[in-house]
């Protein structure tokens, strides 16, 4: 499998948020406040921002939230409580909200706005697979079969989707349409290769 952007990355961001963590538990900021807040941020921009045909500034916005995500973690390792399974579930719920809050914003522009049936199939089909492809994961590991694979893991969905968005902002017009039609072939063949695990055990 291919190795996920995430896994690569992680000691290197890891090591230089940590800094920036520990000063915000020292001022009281905990990980459950923090991933709430970059949720609801994320969503709120999403889908006011893409709805109105606002696709850069909604870029920009929407990965400034999404920042939040790489910093809750390291809080939750950082602080004396520890990472909790009811920081774990809401981190996990929340990033379906967000991933999916992304797509429904550019389905909705391009369902009402430009009466485009393909970009809004592909927007459906990222939305669908980009919650099949954690509920997967979550389905295996509960059944103790280790399922963190895959092509296309959140890290990289997140950031195909996000440069198409902004190039389509700045007027590059195909941008949408081969950011989602490349998602959507990544996401069926990261469910099946998540399958292939499960199937295999």
């Amino acid at each position: 499998m291919c190795p996920m952007i995430a896994n690569r990355l992680k000691a290197p961001v890891t090591l230089a948020i940590t800094p920036l963590c520990r000063f915000l538990l020292r001022v009281g900021v905990t990980p459950n406040v923090l991933t709430v807040f970059g949720a609801l941020g994320t969503v709120m921009a999403a889908l006011y921002f893409f709805p109105n045909g606002q696709f850069f500034v909604g870029t920009l916005v929407v990965s400034l939230f999404a920042l939040s995500d790489l910093f809750d973690g390291t809080l939750a390792r950082l602080s004396e409580s520890g990472s909790t399974k009811w920081g774990a579930l809401i981190d996990s719920t929340l990033d379906r909200l967000t991933d999916a809050s992304i797509c429904a914003g550019i389905l909705i522009y391009f369902y009402q706005e430009q009466g485009n049936s393909f970009t809004v199939l592909m927007s459906l089909i990222v939305l669908i697979t980009g919650s099949l492809i954690p509920y997967i994961r979550a389905r295996a590991e509960s059944l103790g079969i280790d399922c963190s694979v895959g092509i296309a893991e959140r890290a990289e969905r997140l950031i195909v989707l996000l440069v198409a968005t902004g190039l389509y902002g700045l007027g590059v017009s195909a941008a949408i349409d081969i950011g989602l039609s490349l998602l959507s072939v990544l996401g069926v063949i990261t469910i099946a290769q998540r399958l292939r695990v499960v199937a295999r055990n």
